[in-house]
């Protein structure tokens, strides 16, 4: 058995692709359209990671798919969770729960579904203005 892909239904392709591509730093690899079947497939992967991939599925019939939580999250390995924090914040990303150990920290994409981050290897030492920030919303 070999793991494919988790799949996420989105509502807005160029703000999913805004967020998962430019601000959290996965790569479009392939995408296939089918307007006959009414959407669009479009499959994602951190990069060297190709392999493990994440299917944002765009049906073109609009439905309002509410927040996912029962989904769970998807989950990221960062080299540095502290700079991938500000670099996501920087573009306008909410930090909805803070790097404040120094190991994880928990984003959501446009259609609220949770991503963690996790630090590379050990946690980072314990720093500011992270060890000191709330949660933000839900998480």
């Amino acid at each position: 058995m070999k793991y494919l892909h988790t799949m996420v239904r989105i509502s807005d392709i160029d703000a999913s692709l805004d967020f998962y591509c430019n601000k959290l730093g996965l790569r479009e690899v392939r995408r296939i359209d089918r307007p006959e079947g009414r959407y669009t497939l479009i499959f994602l992967a951190a990069p060297g990671d190709e392999e493990a991939q994440v299917e944002l599925t765009y049906n073109y019939d609009p439905e309002a798919y509410g927040e996912g939580r029962n989904f769970g999250h998807l989950a990221y390995e960062v080299d540095n969770i502290y700079e991938s924090c500000r670099r996501l914040m920087d573009g306008g990303v909410t930090i909805n729960r803070p790097p404040r150990d120094g190991r994880m920290a928990f984003i959501r994409s446009p259609d609220n579904i949770s991503i963690e981050l996790l630090q590379k290897g050990q946690a980072l030492p314990a720093a500011e203005p992270w060890a000191s920030m709330p949660n933000t919303r839900k998480w």
